[in-house]
């Protein structure tokens, strides 16, 4: 079992998974609306209502996600002041994002008033964008820290016996997968902070519909890296 149909499975289950696949499709449609949008309109406005419709889906799966945070906060807030700091800053960040990215669903579904929209948006995006700052420090704090273990393990695993070499050499490797983890980590956050600068302070690098479509894959296939079954 757990060949790559298995794993597939289990990833599309969690909530994560299925973001992640229609964050995908949301992007690609995008890219595509806008390659052929000269030349092909027709296809170009399906592909626009094929990424605005991902777009809304993906708001509908994250009802509730803001509680993720808090959740993280109360069970594993960090392991130092300083990791505890980025963690408070950071989750607060991403729980403003969940909760006004729901209401912003609300208002663009119609539940709620639709002028509401674009203020709901703007500060969704500025707590997304303030929870990324301080996650992608923490991350780089973490990846700094590992380097140096690993260092020091390297060098103990020169002079050790062959008994704890072999247990320096495990650790080693778990401090490489870490890294791996958080480097996925920060190029999905800083993908996610352009196209985050992109709702809150418009420019022509970050609203470029290729910038925004590279950002929002990049993000999504980290996540898919980070999300896969091993």
């Amino acid at each position: 079992m757990n060949d790559t149909v298995d794993k597939l499975v289990i990833f599309l289950a969690k909530r994560d998974g299925i973001d992640k696949l229609v964050k995908t499709f949301q992007y690609v449609s995008k890219l595509v609306n806008w390659r052929v949008q000269a030349t092909h309109p027709d296809l170009a406005h399906r592909f626009k209502q094929w990424e605005v419709a991902s777009g809304l889906s993906r708001k509908a799966f994250r009802t509730g996600r803001f509680l993720t945070g808090f959740n993280a906060l109360r069970r594993n807030p960090g392991s130092t002041p300083t990791f505890k700091l980025l963690a408070v800053l950071a989750n607060a960040g991403e729980m403003v994002y969940f909760f006004f990215d729901h209401l912003l669903w609300l208002s663009r579904i119609g539940t709620l008033d639709a002028k509401l929209a674009k203020r709901m948006s703007f500060i969704s995006a500025f707590g997304e964008s303030f929870g990324y700052v301080f996650f992608i420090v923490s991350d780089l704090i973490g990846m700094k820290q590992g380097l140096e273990a690993e260092r020091k393990l390297v060098a103990l695993r020169q002079e050790e016996e062959e008994e704890g070499s072999k247990e320096a050499k495990e650790e080693i490797r778990k401090i490489r997968a870490d890294r791996v983890m958080r480097v996925m980590a920060v190029a999905a956050n800083v993908a996610d902070l352009i196209i985050g600068v992109a709702e809150i302070e418009p420019n022509p690098f970050c609203n470029h519909p290729l910038s925004l479509g590279v950002s929002g894959l990049v993000s999504a296939w980290a996540g898919w890296y980070r999300n896969w079954p091993s």
